[in-house]
């Protein structure tokens, strides 16, 4: 007989109760509030668990601006907490830290270009060797827009090839390694099985790392999306190639959210809150066994610790409004925000009145 699918749960709590969970992916479109999701979710993984480290891997880093702390690629501990380190990894193979030497450029640009998102494969790997090396009872990823995110989870087979094509061009280059190397007294750090060993190293720990994201127990990655047809669009995209990938899913995060709070409402808002509704219930059907968390939209944006703590509030209960309409209450409020706008237009008029008679 088949599993009777559960029904969702509203909140990302079944995330801080799987205490076996080792890495936790939040991606999404471009624009939806994944940096703002995935800082609330470390903060209050850090009430659960000894040491949590959250590392950005977008681009446009956003991790400084949502903490309003500075953060680089070394883990730093945010202001406030004991056990939660931040860091943000450029995705680009950082050259600049390699002996500056002729050729050098020429190698590498002709790896990077024969093996798109080699140079990423190999940042990520360098920043997986790093983060393997210390004791974090769980790491979340703020990453970057879904088509960055899906490259991330091909970087085992990128570096595969990267270590083929490297083999092929050991010939073209390998004599220029050896005299230049000789020369400047590197010969261990540019010989060439000193080079491939480092790929190989990389890409074993990539491999090893890549066996625990495929491992439900210990990998799940949050989909963070709003209301809208491209951003459903999207999601539905992503979730399939989570799925191809084997990575686990099961929590989806619908940020933006319009909710009837206002006694009074606009034509334009109340058209907007029913497409939103529209979308958000393709949301329920379509990922009828998903945890979808629902979060309002704020009339200010969530910067800074404090205020990451209050809106953490909205991922562990679900959003109620402040009224039900067709109540005494609504009716009340509605009077008293009459009474408000009726008072002010008063006020206003008295002024322009007054500013007429001077004239």
């Amino acid at each position: 007989m088949a599993a009777e699918a559960t029904a969702p749960e509203g909140t990302v709590g079944n995330l801080l109760r799987q205490k076996s969970l080792k890495w936790v992916f939040v991606g999404g479109k471009g624009g939806v509030g994944k940096t703002t999701c995935s800082s609330i979710l470390s903060i209050l993984l850090a009430a659960e668990r000894q040491s949590v480290l959250i590392i950005s891997t977008d681009p446009a880093h956003n991790l400084s601006d949502a903490f309003q702390q500075r953060f680089t690629k070394i883990p730093t501990l945010v202001n406030g907490f004991t056990n939660l380190y931040a860091m943000e990894v450029d995705p680009k193979l950082e050259t600049d830290e390699l002996p500056n030497i002729e050729g050098m450029d020429s190698f590498l640009s002709e790896l990077t270009n024969a093996i798109p998102g080699i140079d990423e494969a190999m940042s990520f790997a360098e920043m997986l060797k790093l983060v393997q090396t210390m004791d974090y009872s769980v790491i979340v990823f703020d990453t970057a827009p879904t088509g960055h995110t899906l490259r991330l989870l091909q970087f085992p087979s990128t570096l595969e090839k990267g270590l083929s094509k490297f083999m092929a061009l050991k010939n073209k280059f390998g004599g220029l390694f050896s005299q230049v190397s000789r020369l400047f007294g590197m010969e261990d750090e540019l010989s060439d099985d000193a080079l491939a060993g480092r790929l190989e190293g990389m890409k074993d720990v990539i491999e090893q790392v890549n066996r625990q994201f495929r491992d439900p127990d210990m990998t799940t990655f949050v989909c963070v999306c709003i209301p809208e047809f491209l951003s459903l669009y999207e999601t539905e995209r992503l979730v399939q190639e989570l799925a191809k990938f084997e990575i686990d899913a099961h929590n989806i995060i619908i940020n933006q959210v319009l909710y009837d709070d206002e006694p009074i409402q606009s034509k334009l808002l109340k058209a907007r809150m029913r497409m939103q509704q529209k979308y958000i219930d393709q949301f329920y059907m379509l990922y009828d066994d998903f945890n979808i968390t629902k979060l309002p939209l704020l009339p200010e944006e969530v910067c800074g610790v404090d205020a990451l703590k209050r809106f953490s509030v909205n991922f562990l209960t679900p959003y109620k409004t402040s009224f039900v309409r067709g109540t005494v209450q609504e009716l009340e409020l509605r009077i008293s925000m009459l009474r408000s706008q009726l008072k002010e237009a008063e006020t206003e008029l008295t002024g322009l009145q007054k500013g007429k008679r001077k004239v």
